[in-house]
């Protein structure tokens, strides 16, 4: 049979098949997800999962002139494959080619840049409000789920789309729920009837009848609270219609036909609507139905087997090492908690869940709320560590100033994906943790060189009576061995790996074993590098900086971090507090940009944070400094 796949050019195609045609296309999409992902890596589960509501919109919707806005942007492969990025598909999350995430510059059928929970109905009331403002007519739709209303932001934004009245579309897809047939078929009899234009107009006439005949008003009182009551009783969505929405549905949204007829209805009505969608998150691919939550967000695996494709001998990852760790030391401590954000298995914590169930607490993608609670665990003695992405901590800022750091209570936040996370691109890098905690007073942040040394710093950070971040990076640890006994670091004490004195490379968390190389490479020309294990960023070592920046007068700062309000600038501020202002530093980082996705190595060698770039950095700055050198010792008279 010809590929029906093939002949999608654009979302208009769609028009010209029929159902049937349209379930054949289901599969021939699923097929593709399927072997791309396995060689690409990606969010599988949720796409294959939206794959029939996804053509649905794209029947109903025309999304080069309407506004369709997916929340997190994770399930917008399917999307992607129907607005005319086939031939690019198979460069998904690789440099250079399409974005796993929607992207307003990759296509005019991307209305809103996306990579974040729980922001699209926002989003899509503000298009709402710019479309009415200019006295436009196309339609917005805002595709939410997948555990994206778990976060407040949505339930702000619906309070308020529910109370301007404006002419907006949310489609929840609900892939935790089964369809219960008999509710099912209830509440779309019920929806039916409510976007029937002749049952509208017949409440109306009721009404208006009912005002003229004595004591028709209070007979149109008892009708309305008994219609309310039978509403709450058969209605689910009670809640939305509180809210100001109209709501449609439950509707299998495997059931292209039975989706269509409702989206049709939805963008038929006026004021805002609110579609229930019910999926099943990695439908059509057996490993990811039974395990959706490993098909998530998976590697490349293989396509027969569904077994995930692992490089034989790796360390432990910085995740897994994390989440042992919290047992080792939940088993000691009956004060420590964990706590994550709908990440149990990304941030390592789903082993600790199990060992500590009543010690463990999923608030959903409630990062704010996250915080908070644990500055009310910390507050009543107990030792919290909130396990959060780098990039999802931006989310609860205030909480971490306001809740947490100005009462100096006693949470730990683990930062996992710290730096450079790869395919995910720029929504997910964790690259600005550094400049927006070390700001904060009383805040303590280190960032460890390996493994090892990570489960030391976690053990230090839940017992310093201060709040404290650990920031570590995807991906496997350096292959170093584990030490058997925990100990603490003590707060602000860097380490000096290579002695040296031509140079100083300070380097932070990952960068430290890259900087070695650099060193080793180094010495080989002829040049002396000091190599130091900063350890913390805040507070720095301050003595041990001074002293080798004195001593050497070139100072190189390397992180895998955005220069600006980073590592390096902390340092430079160090040296101007001293008075050392006529010592040569160079910080290595990231730019003032928003860096690309791609694999970490190649970013890492773009932003020359490899050994290389290290050296090539020194290199291209010794000359200078040669006659500049001796002045500076004869100035300090360290040696």
């Amino acid at each position: 049979m010809a590929s029906i796949l093939k002949t999608i050019y654009s979302p208009q195609d769609l028009q010209n098949l029929d159902y049937k045609e349209l379930q054949c296309l289901a599969r021939e999409i699923r097929e593709t997800l399927i072997n791309t992902v396995s060689v690409t890596g990606g969010h599988l589960a949720p796409n294959l999962g939206v794959v029939e509501l996804t053509i649905a919109i794209h029947r109903v919707f025309n999304s080069a002139v309407d506004r369709i806005i997916w929340d997190v942007g994770h399930q917008s492969y399917v999307h992607k494959l129907l607005t005319g990025r086939q031939a690019q598909f198979s460069t998904l999350r690789q440099y250079g080619g399409l974005s796993g995430f929607p992207k307003r510059d990759e296509s005019i059928h991307d209305a809103f840049d996306t990579g974040h929970s729980s922001t699209s109905i926002s989003a899509a009331l503000g298009m709402v409000l710019a479309r009415d403002l200019k006295g436009e007519k196309y339609s917005v739709v805002a595709v939410i789920g997948d555990g994206s209303m778990t976060g407040g932001m949505a339930f702000e934004a619906l309070n308020h789309a529910g109370h301007l009245k404006k002419n907006l579309i949310v489609i929840l897809n609900d892939n935790e729920m089964s369809i219960a047939p008999n509710v099912g078929a209830l509440s779309s009899y019920l929806s039916s009837l409510r976007t029937d234009p002749k049952y509208s107009r017949s409440k109306d006439e009721i009404a208006e009848l009912l005002q003229k005949i004595p004591h028709g008003p209070k007979l149109l009182k008892v009708v309305d609270r008994l219609k309310d009551s039978l509403k709450y009783l058969v209605v689910p969505g009670m809640l939305f219609e509180e809210l100001g929405f109209t709501y449609l549905g439950p509707v299998d949204g495997h059931d292209i036909k039975a989706v269509t007829t409702m989206l049709k209805q939805a963008k038929n009505l006026g004021g805002p609507v609110l579609v229930h969608v019910l999926t099943k998150k990695g439908k059509g691919y057996e490993p990811a139905e039974k395990n959706p939550d490993l098909f998530h967000g998976v590697g490349p695996f293989d396509v027969v087997t569904g077994a995930i494709k692992k490089i034989p001998g790796a360390p432990p990852s910085y995740t897994q090492i994390f989440g042992q760790t919290m047992i080792n030391l939940a088993k000691q401590d009956d004060k420590i908690i964990g706590i994550t954000a709908a990440m149990p298995s990304g941030t390592g914590l789903n082993k600790f869940a199990q060992e500590f169930p009543n010690r463990y607490f999923d608030v959903g993608i409630a990062e704010q709320h996250a915080v908070t609670m644990a500055a009310g665990l910390a507050a009543g003695g107990y030792r919290p560590v909130v396990a959060i992405y780098s990039t999802f901590l931006q989310r609860a800022y205030d909480q971490v100033l306001h809740d947490v750091c100005l009462q100096n209570l006693p949470v730990t936040f683990a930062l996992d994906r710290a730096g450079l996370v790869g395919d995910d691109g720029p929504t997910h890098h964790g690259v600005f943790d550094l400049a927006y905690l070390r700001s904060i007073p009383n805040m303590v942040i280190m960032a460890p060189k390996d493994e090892n040394e990570l489960q030391h710093m976690l053990k230090t950070a839940v017992y310093h009576n201060a709040p404290t971040a650990v920031r570590y990076p995807r991906g496997a640890g350096e292959g170093v061995a584990i030490d058997s006994q925990l100990q603490t670091i003590p707060i602000g004490q860097a380490e000096v790996l290579w002695d040296g004195e031509d140079v100083v490379l300070l380097a932070i968390g990952n960068m430290v074993p890259e900087a070695l190389k650099a060193a080793e490479n180094l010495r080989a020309q002829g040049i002396s590098a000091a190599v130091i294990n900063a350890r913390y960023v805040k507070p720095l070592d301050e003595e041990l900086i001074l002293h080798y920046a004195a001593r050497t007068g070139h100072l190189v700062t390397v992180e895998e971090h955005v220069l600006m309000g980073g590592f390096g600038s902390a340092v430079l501020e160090l040296l101007e507090r001293a008075g050392l202002s006529e010592v040569k530093v160079k910080r290595i980082g990231i730019p003032d940009c928003f860096v690309e996705h791609g694999k970490q190595k190649i970013l890492r060698a773009n932003y020359g944070l490899t050994a290389e770039g290290i050296a090539e950095t020194v290199l291209a700055g010794e000359q200078r400094l040669h006659k500049k050198r001796k002045r500076i010792k004869a100035v300090w008279g360290r040696e």
